[in-house]
């Protein structure tokens, strides 16, 4: 749900369940069935990865939202037989057997859906504003919110960037090396997926990264464009708060929890 009079900055991972975490994030003999009721108490958001590769049980998210605090949010990244096709107007039934699969049951803490494209998905326009159209903007009474995961240099035009805002879907930004990166908002909130977690650092980046990145986050939590950061125009003007979403994912993926709950420290 939209949380536009309360933005909010939430910080978090790529999902819960991974062995590396198991000897430097959970404590020693932490049963695995409890590790979401542990993660989402250090952490104030989690994006789901699992959703992105097969479909789940309505039961299965209910699960989930009542181990997590009330506050806590999911993002899921949506059906890869959405985003993984040549056409993507030809998405529609797979774009509603996701959405009907039972998200809902997450009610308040169903945060945005990620729709991530194949680093080969050149932007095509007609078929990119054909997929567009096809995302709905609520479900089961609750509103929707989509963040789109382009990762093809195509992308970075103002072309695509006007498509994107006409139907209020987010950008991803993405800061990483080896896919397109670019700050531009799209959306009323943002969210960015950081991919530099680096092994040698206790907390997976080095300690001068926090400060500059929460006053980065509270920058685009108060409506601000922070500088400095890539993008395809230039700054557009001061707009109204917005929620922020910041997940740490890629890199070396076994500081991600690290890296998160410093950053989660530095926001005070």
């Amino acid at each position: 749900m939209s949380e536009a009079t309360n933005p909010r900055i939430r910080v978090g991972v790529g999902g819960w369940t991974f062995e590396p975490w198991r000897d430097n994030f959970f404590p020693a003999g932490w049963p695995h069935s409890r590790e979401l009721e542990y993660a989402s108490r250090k952490l104030t958001a989690i994006e789901v990865n699992g959703t992105y590769y097969s479909s789940q049980k309505p039961a299965t998210f209910a699960k989930w939202r009542d181990e997590t605090p009330d506050d806590f949010v999911f993002s899921l990244k949506a059906s890869r037989f959405a985003t993984n096709r040549r056409v993507l107007a030809e998405a529609g039934e797979s774009i509603e057997r996701f959405v009907g699969q039972g998200i809902v049951e997450l009610a308040h803490k169903l945060g945005p859906i990620v729709w991530q494209f194949a680093p080969t998905k050149r932007f095509e326009p007609d078929d990119f504003e054909a997929f567009l159209k096809l995302l709905p903007a609520r479900a089961g009474g609750l509103p929707l919110r989509h963040v789109l995961d382009v990762r093809h240099s195509s992308f970075m035009t103002p072309e695509y960037l006007a498509l994107a805002r006409r139907y209020r879907a987010a950008t991803v930004f993405t800061d990483s090396d080896d896919y397109p990166s670019f700050a531009d908002r799209t959306g009323d909130f943002v969210y960015a997926r950081l991919m530099r977690t680096d092994a040698r650092w206790p907390e997976g980046c080095e300690p001068s990264t926090f400060a500059p990145l929460a006053d980065c986050a509270r920058a685009w939590r108060d409506g601000s464009e922070p500088s400095g950061l890539p993008c395809v125009e230039p700054a557009t003007e001061a707009g109204p708060p917005r929620d922020v979403f910041l997940y740490f994912i890629s890199g070396a993926k076994e500081k991600a929890p690290a890296a998160a709950m410093a950053l989660i420290r530095a926001l005070g």
